[in-house]
């Protein structure tokens, strides 16, 4: 709970503290005086003043936010020989960067995070997949699992190597998202001859693109063997007499090729009712045993499912997927760009209803994954925050009335017009930003909870 806490309240900090030095930054360089710079809103804890400049620092009560005041006849008076410093007085294009810089802040924030973790390295599965579920579109194409992913690309383009199972899981996202088929080469086991297969992933349905999705595809994880790790205290594996470190060899007389494999067996056991007994033959200290297990049944959603309370799946076969200094740099602007249309895209869909509010994350779901990324290690936790970085940019830049591209919209209507939008418009249209704001943030806050207690 600690971790979790402290990890929010850093990547919040961060985030909002890049985003505001962006606004900040093009003030200044643009020559408007910035009267206050904030990182929270509300009651002031701590600050300071600059001598120099005569700009106060300070940290507000409650962390989700920030801002910057800037000097601007708008919202007070300012003296004659100030009026050169103020932001209205500013030209249309230094008002427009200013109010860019901060969302442009966050991604160039996300580019130098993916551009660390592409130097550093990490430690990521193999890309092998476990056996495909029944009817998945892996099994359907063919693929049996314990294949060794070697490239994969778009339908019609150029086929790209594979370094892990994350990466590939990448390229299977993107294919959903984008409703394009994906091809890829593939070698069922070290010596033998490469195959190339076509998955026809336009067809699969991305409303809701988490776990469900990846399960139709085939491919829910790296390969690892069918071994028991921890177990629950009231788990139907521990009633059942079976240990840690475990492997599984048969259920029910079929044999068990991976972890994979046996989840969804077990899974599968709850789908249709109450899950009847099985029969398990494990290897355990070189001696196989025969043992009866009866998993227990939850529902997720609208879903019914077996589960024995167990960790199932050894640890997979691990690369470090490392880059030199100009390919990571590379990488990590590719990651970014692609990131942020995938982000845009999915708020489109969102907005058109061609993918569900339910995909909207609010404060307590984004705390559980800075604690989750935080305790897994600093390149997690790293990608994490690039990931918030950059959804952060591109939700500021919609033009959307009280964020930075409401108002980049107005300068727009201004650059083409020749006119400011008249107050009494602006008036209505920042009532409507506020409603549209609030109604998000309700469907975020909500979904939050349904995760948290259902």
């Amino acid at each position: 709970m600690l971790l979790t806490l402290s990890a929010f309240l850093v990547s919040i900090a961060l985030l909002v503290a890049v985003h505001e030095w962006g606004h900040f930054a093009m003030a200044r360089a643009c020559g408007v005086k910035v009267l206050k710079f904030s990182i929270g809103f509300g009651p002031r804890i701590t600050g300071w003043t600059s001598r120099r400049s005569g700009t106060e620092y300070q940290i507000g009560l409650l962390p989700l936010g920030g801002f910057v005041k800037m000097l601007d006849e708008r919202e007070e008076a300012v003296a004659d020989a100030e009026l050169p410093f103020a932001f209205n007085r500013k030209p249309l294009r230094s008002r427009a960067a200013v109010v860019a810089a901060g969302p442009l802040a966050n991604l160039c924030l996300a580019l130098m995070l993916y551009s660390c973790v592409n130097w550093m390295g990490v430690s990521e599965p193999e890309a092998r997949f476990s056996q495909p579920a029944a009817a998945s579109l892996a099994e359907k194409a063919g693929l049996q699992g314990g294949e060794r992913i070697l490239r994969a690309g778009f339908e019609g383009d150029a086929l790209e190597p594979v370094l892990s199972f994350e990466d590939f899981r990448w390229w299977l996202t993107r294919a959903a998202l984008e409703s394009r088929n994906l091809t890829i080469d593939y070698q069922r086991g070290e010596g033998t001859q490469q195959s190339s297969v076509r998955l026809p992933i336009a067809g699969i349905d991305a409303t809701h693109p988490d776990e469900s999705m990846f399960r139709s595809m085939g491919f829910t994880s790296p390969y690892s063997p069918a071994r028991l790790g921890d177990l629950s205290p009231a788990g139907a594996a521990l009633e059942a007499g079976l240990q840690s470190g475990d492997l599984v060899l048969e259920v029910d007389g079929v044999a068990m090729q991976d972890a994979g494999q046996l989840r969804e067996r077990i899974r599968q056991a709850g789908a249709l009712g109450p899950p009847a007994q099985q029969q398990w033959r494990v290897l355990r200290a070189g001696r196989q045993l025969s043992i009866g297990v009866t998993p227990k049944q939850k529902h997720e959603g609208q879903q019914s499912l077996g589960f024995v309370g167990a960790m199932i799946g050894g640890v997979p076969t691990m690369v470090q997927v490392r880059y030199g200094f100009f390919a990571g740099i590379q990488k990590a602007g590719n990651k970014t760009w692609e990131v942020s249309l995938l982000t845009l895209r999915m708020m489109g869909q969102i907005a058109s209803g061609q993918a569900s509010v339910r995909n909207l994350s609010g404060p307590i779901t984004i705390a559980d994954y800075a604690g989750r990324s935080a305790a897994m290690g600093l390149e997690p936790f790293m990608m994490f925050l690039a990931l918030i970085s950059i959804s952060l940019g591109v939700l500021n830049l919609l033009p959307l009335p009280v964020l930075d591209g409401g108002h980049l919209m107005y300068y727009g209507w201004e650059g083409i017009t020749g006119r400011a939008v008249s107050e009494a418009w602006l008036s209505r249209l920042q009532r409507l930003g506020f409603a549209l704001l609030l109604v998000m943030m309700s469907i975020a806050l909500f979904n939050d909870l349904t995760r948290l207690f259902f």
